[in-house]
C-alpha cells in the first residue's frame, strides 16, 4: 500500500500549456510504501482573464453544511477567493477605535493555500492576479487597497507589467518587494498580501507584518510546508508568530493504493463566516460508486491535523474496507455458525 500526500509548499501555478481538465483532483505517486510526503495538485490553468469585483462572492458549494472539494483551478480560486473576502470585510470596517481592542483582536491575521505544481515566478503572478484583482473587498464604501508583497524584485517587476497586460489599471492594487517594503506602502494601505514568502524570509515577514499592525495582514501560499512547522523547522518566535495566522482556505489532496484499489481524498478546510473556532478541517473520501464520483466526509477535525495523523486515518480507512479484510470477518462468521461457538472479534 502506497500514500501520496500530495502539498509541495503551495505557492504557483504554470504559464506554460494548461493542464486538461479533470473530474475530480488528481494526483501523482508511484512511491514505496511510507514515502516522503508531497503534494502535486493539477488544475486546469484557464488564461488570465479580470475577475469582476462584487462586494457579494459567491460561497463555495456545500454539500450538507459541507464545501464541496475543487474540480478545477477555478473552483479553488473561487473558494478562496470568497473565503478571504468575507474574512476581511469585518477588520475593515471595524469602527471601533484600534487602541480600544484587545491586544489579541488588533491585527485580523489570515491564511489560504491553493497547492499547485509549478514553481516559475510567472505562475506565482498568475495566481495572485486571479484571486486578488477585483477581489470584492471595500472600507466605508470604496474599494480597499491591497498592498500585494512578493518574495523577490523578479516577481514584483513581472508582477507590475503583467497586471497591466491582463487589465489590472484599478488604484486598489499596489506592489512591494518583501526584503524592503517602503513605510509609506504599508501606511497607505488598508490590508497586506504577503506571497509566497520563503522560510529563509520569515524574520522579515514578521518585522513587515508587525510594522502594518493593525491592519489586517494575509499570508498566501507560505513556500514551505506545514510539515516543517510540525517538526521544528521553526524556533519559539518564529513558530508562535507563523501559527497565529488563522487558515481561512486550505485545500489538500490525497491518495491510497492498495493491492487492488485505491481511494482519493481530501482534506479541505473552507471558513466563510470567519468562526474559526467552529469551522473544522473536514478529511473526505471519495465514494465507491463509479457513476456518482462524490465525496463523503469521513472526518471533522477541530485542529489541523499533522501528516502523520491522516496518513494513520487514511490506512486505517482502506484496511477497514478492504476486501482482504472482509473475506477475514467473513470466514470467522461462517466458522462460528458452523461449530457454533463465537467468533474471535
Amino acid at each position: 500500500m502506497a500514500f501520496s500526500l500530495l502539498n509541495p509548499p503551495p505557492s504557483r501555478i504554470a504559464l506554460g500549456a494548461p493542464v486538461p481538465p479533470l473530474p475530480n483532483p488528481s494526483f501523482l505517486f508511484s512511491q514505496p510504501r511510507f514515502p516522503p510526503l508531497h503534494i502535486a495538485l493539477l488544475l486546469r490553468s484557464p488564461p488570465p482573464r479580470r475577475v469582476q469585483s462584487s462586494s457579494t462572492p459567491p460561497s463555495p458549494t456545500t454539500t450538507e453544511g459541507n464545501p464541496t472539494p475543487p474540480a478545477s483551478r477555478e473552483e479553488a480560486v473561487a473558494q478562496a477567493r470568497s473565503c478571504l473576502t468575507t474574512a476581511l470585510r469585518k477588520p475593515l470596517n471595524n469602527t471601533l477605535p484600534a487602541r480600544k481592542l484587545k491586544k489579541q483582536q488588533r491585527q485580523p491575521r489570515f491564511r489560504a493555500e491553493i497547492p499547485v505544481v509549478d514553481d516559475s515566478p510567472g505562475s506565482l503572478v498568475r495566481l495572485a492576479f486571479d484571486v486578488f484583482s477585483g477581489l470584492g473587498v471595500s472600507r466605508k464604501g470604496s474599494p480597499a487597497k491591497l498592498l500585494l508583497v512578493w518574495p523577490s524584485s523578479e516577481e514584483m517587476e513581472l508582477a507590475v507589467r503583467e497586471f497591466k497586460n491582463w487589465g489590472d489599471s484599478s488604484s486598489a492594487l499596489a506592489h512591494a518587494q518583501l526584503d524592503s517594503v517602503p513605510p509609506d506602502a504599508l501606511g497607505s494601505c488598508d490590508a497586506a498580501v504577503f506571497l509566497a514568502p520563503g522560510r529563509a524570509q520569515v524574520e522579515k515577514l514578521r518585522a513587515a507584518v508587525n510594522a502594518l499592525d493593525p491592519k489586517p495582514a494575509v499570508l498566501f501560499n507560505p513556500a514551505w510546508s506545514f510539515e516543517v512547522e510540525e517538526e521544528g523547522g521553526f524556533d519559539g518566535v518564529a513558530k508562535g508568530f507563523v501559527g497565529s495566522f488563522n487558515v481561512v482556505y486550505s485545500f489538500m489532496g490525497l491518495e491510497v493504493k492498495g493491492l487492488l484499489r485505491k481511494k482519493k481524498g481530501v482534506l479541505l478546510r473552507c471558513v466563510e463566516g470567519g468562526r474559526f473556532g467552529g469551522d473544522s478541517w473536514v478529511l473526505m473520501v471519495e465514494e465507491e460508486d463509479e457513476e456518482a464520483r462524490e465525496f463523503k466526509v469521513v472526518s471533522q477535525l477541530k485542529r489541523r491535523p499533522t501528516i502523520g495523523e491522516v496518513e494513520n486515518m487514511m490506512y486505517n480507512l482502506m484496511a477497514a474496507n478492504s476486501p482482504v479484510t472482509k473475506s477475514a470477518r467473513f470466514l470467522r462468521e461462517l466458522v462460528s455458525n458452523v461449530t457454533g461457538r463465537k467468533g474471535k472479534q
